[in-house]
């Protein structure tokens, strides 16, 4: 049986540096004590606030200090456990960070309620101080929810909650990546081999619909076995979530959340209504993917199966290297040679060990470079990942560049955007390097999997988060029957009457690691949308978009998101543009036919 390799057998190339960010966990730890130490004592600004400007500036740099050190204690402990989930030391380690953090959130709680109760003409005038100026947008974002603030005890209360209110989320992770085991499966060569939830993604794209079948179902058996558990888990992260929304005095957790950002709410409603009005188009690939792969039912282990037979697209972690930086050629010789740097220096995690995470993303702490983690297994699913997570990355490294600390950090809405223009760079790259008809219509079916996958399939989760989110606002329970209810009805409406709706699919819901983060993932569809329309001009050779496009990747948290993506061209208040990446979508299914 092929077993993972350990961590300490994984070649030094492919482990990214951690040591940038803390050479070593002796130093790692000098910072937690420090921290801890800064914790017990209350801040000797607190009360304070209204007496001067001076007062005012020297406990927002000290919060700001504070932020940066805790970040990099954070960062850093997460990281390593995420290098192997297994491993008790960085378990230790990253709950000792997750309690200072709360505890350090706790000491700065009377920052927002004492800096909203001031006098806001006596405000308005310490800001006028040049020292001070860099915190007006800032402190005019804090104003304008000023009505969702609470008095200084009640932010404290609230700050101590957060260590409660957080383990819906963490007990998930634990179960998720340390604890549950799928058993093993048939690979195609007639191997037993361990399924992991980042194998299942490649049992998912075999050619063999025997290996597909068993690993679902495989999969599935397991979340099926601990459903009214991970139930109550979901149920338990949603009430969380019910607690702050109405402590903050929010109408819902939905506009709670998109609040955060500035975001309306009509922005999410735009998002479902439109993808709504275009589920034909999704129930047309359904159809072609039943013809393509000459099925009489098409079942969901079916829907990541290329629908180009006899077809296999190897890339090696050096070739998609060299890919990635052809590919986003468009972007100027600046980005491309960040990416390499990027490369070579230690930023990126590359293979799958025991007890790592699943999954990838970007991360990193201001002041170090960005980091990238992935679970690489030479698919061309695996180049896009690269690629995804380089354009994370890349929005990281320009925006903690060109902003203060403050502002380096960008907001969620927006956090897709740099990520998946990257991916559309590349699918018209490799389109248009494509060496014959087959290995177009290859890459043609990669790009509808990337609608389906992020713009349908994100929505479609959005939706299930807003129904499961309203149910409890309305004073309704969430068990496993009806969280699996609302799922397959929802999988039934955005498939279509050609799919079958297998048994275990009403149970997906449960392994979505997104979900403890609420109301995120529709961002991913947004962002799609919005990195549709961005690469394209790009594309199309508007330099004044690109322009547009750099000064949205260097300006952070500075501007609220939906005026950021203005600079590139793209207006999210309009559900235009969700249309017209749904249109590019229409094209491509007739591409397909054609």
């Amino acid at each position: 049986m092929k077993k993972l390799p350990t961590r300490s057998e994984i070649a030094t190339q492919d482990k990214w540096k951690i040591e940038d960010l803390y050479a070593t966990d002796a130093a790692w730890e000098a910072d937690y004590e420090k921290c801890v130490e800064n914790a017990k004592t209350p801040c000797s600004y607190q009360g304070k606030l209204a007496e001067s400007k001076e007062m005012l500036l020297a406990a927002l740099q000290e919060s700001d200090a504070t932020d940066e050190l805790i970040e990099n204690v954070y960062v850093y402990a997460f990281m390593k456990y995420y290098e192997d989930t297994t491993n008790p030391k960085y378990q230790e380690y990253s709950g000792k960070a997750q309690a200072v953090m709360g505890s350090l959130s706790e000491k700065y709680a009377f920052l927002i309620p004492e800096i909203t109760q001031m006098d806001e003409t006596v405000l308005r005038s310490y800001l006028k101080e040049p020292e001070l100026q860099i915190y007006q947008s800032m402190i005019d974002d804090l104003l304008a929810k000023k009505e969702h603030s609470l008095s200084e005890a009640e932010e404290k209360l609230l700050a101590m909650a957060g260590q409660v209110t957080s383990s819906p989320n963490e007990i998930f992770s634990k179960f998720n990546n340390a604890d549950v085991k799928f058993g093993e499966v048939t690979d195609e060569e007639g191997n037993q081999v361990e399924l992991t939830n980042g194998r299942y993604s490649v049992f998912m794209e075999s050619k063999n619909r025997s290996v597909r079948k068993e690993a679902f179902q495989a999969l599935y058996r397991q979340y099926g076995n601990y459903i009214n558990t991970l139930s109550t888990i979901y149920y338990a992260n949603v009430k969380q979530a019910k607690f702050y929304a109405q402590a903050r005095k929010y109408d819902s957790t939905l506009q709670m959340y998109l609040s955060g950002s500035f975001i309306p709410v009509e922005v999410y409603q735009n998002l479902v209504e439109t993808v709504h009005t275009n589920l034909d188009k999704m129930h047309q690939y359904v159809r072609i993917r039943k013809e393509a792969l000459q099925v009489d039912e098409l079942h969901f282990y079916d829907v990541y199966a290329p629908m180009v037979a006899d077809y296999t697209w190897k890339v090696s972690y050096e070739e998609a290297k060299e890919i990635a930086k052809k590919a986003l050629a468009p972007m100027g010789e600046d980005y491309v040679a960040q990416i390499q740097r990027g490369f070579e220096e230690g930023w990126v995690d590359v293979r799958e060990n025991v007890g790592k995470r699943s999954g990838a993303f970007s991360w990193g702490a201001y002041g170090t470079h960005p980091y990238v983690f992935l679970n690489y297994t030479d698919t061309l699913n695996d180049v896009f990942t690269l690629v995804h997570e380089m354009g994370h990355a890349m929005h990281t490294f320009y925006s903690n560049t060109n902003q203060p600390y403050m502002y380096a950090g960008y907001r969620i809405f927006v956090a897709e955007v740099a990520s998946t223009c990257n991916e559309v760079l590349l699918i018209h790259y490799l389109l248009e390097h494509a060496t014959d008809e087959k290995q177009k219509k290859y890459l043609i079916n990669h790009y509808l999997e990337q609608f389906k996958g992020t713009l349908f399939r994100q929505t479609m989760f959005a939706e299930f988060e807003q129904i499961a989110h309203k149910k409890v606002e309305d004073g309704e329970v969430l068990n496993a029957q009806n969280l699996c209810e609302i799922y397959r009805k929802l999988n039934e409406e955005y498939f279509g009457k050609d799919m079958v709706i297998d048994e275990e699919i009403a149970l997906e819901w449960s392994r979505i690691p997104h979900f403890y983060t609420p109301f995120y993932v529709y961002q991913y569809a947004t962002g799609f949308s919005a990195a549709v329309a961005i690469a394209t001009k790009i594309l199309s050779g508007d330099e004044q978009v690109l322009a547009g496009y750099k000064k949205f990747l260097s300006s952070g948290s500075s501007m609220h998101p939906i005026e950021l993506l203005k600079l590139a061209g793209v207006d999210m208040s309009k559900p235009q543009v969700i249309q017209d990446a749904l249109d590019v979508f229409g094209k491509l299914l007739e591409q397909w036919q054609a």
